[in-house]
C-alpha cells in the first residue's frame, strides 16, 4: 500500500471528516491547487496553510480540469501521481479530487474556517471567499517563494533539452 493513501478521500468522506473534527473545536483550513510539478512553493505554502488550523485538507484539480485551465500539455504527472505526492507531505492531512474548473463546490461542501490561496490572488478573487466569510471563517493569501512555479520549471526543462532535428 502506498504512504498516505488513507489521506485520499472522497467529498462525502471528508464532510463526515470535518464534522467530527469541528464537534473537537478544531478548526479546518482549505487549499486546492494543480500541484503539477510538486516544488517548494507548493510545500512551504501547505507548510503556512496547516500552521492556520487543526486539519488541512487540500482540493486537487483532476486531469480533466488542469487541462482546462493550463491547457492540452498540462498536466504532466497525472492526479494519482500528485495525489500520492501530496498526500505523503507531513502537513497534508487528506486530499479530495474535483472534476470542476474551481473548488466552489468542495468548499461550499466542507465550510472551512480558513480558505488559504498563494498571494498570486487577490483575496477579493479567491474561489469560496463569500461562503468561508458568511460563517466567519477567514481567507489568507500566503506569499509566493521567487522563482518556483510548475511553469518556471518546465521552461528550464525544456531549455536544457537538445534541439530537435528533422530526419532527412
Amino acid at each position: 500500500m502506498m504512504v498516505g493513501a488513507d489521506k485520499i478521500r472522497t467529498l462525502c468522506e471528508l464532510g463526515t471528516i470535518v464534522r467530527q473534527r469541528r464537534a473537537l473545536g478544531e478548526r479546518v483550513v482549505f487549499t486546492n491547487g494543480c500541484f503539477d510539478l510538486l516544488h517548494r512553493g507548493h510545500t512551504r505554502l501547505l507548510q503556512q496553510a496547516r500552521a492556520l488550523g487543526d486539519l488541512l485538507i487540500v482540493g486537487l484539480n483532476s486531469d480533466a480540469s488542469v487541462r482546462l485551465l493550463k491547457g492540452p500539455l498540462r498536466p504532466v504527472l497525472s492526479q494519482d501521481e500528485r495525489a500520492e505526492l501530496l498526500s505523503a507531505l507531513t502537513s497534508v492531512d487528506y486530499v479530495v479530487i474535483f472534476e470542476e474548473p474551481d473548488p466552489s463546490c468542495v468548499i461550499e461542501a466542507l465550510e472551512p474556517d480558513v480558505l488559504v490561496k498563494g498571494a498570486d490572488w487577490a483575496k477579493e478573487e479567491v474561489v469560496g471567499r463569500e461562503t468561508v466569510e458568511r460563517r466567519g471563517g477567514r481567507v489568507v493569501t500566503i506569499p509566493l517563494v521567487e522563482g518556483s512555479s510548475t511553469s518556471s520549471i518546465m521552461r528550464r526543462i525544456m531549455e536544457m533539452a537538445p534541439p530537435q532535428h528533422a530526419e532527412s
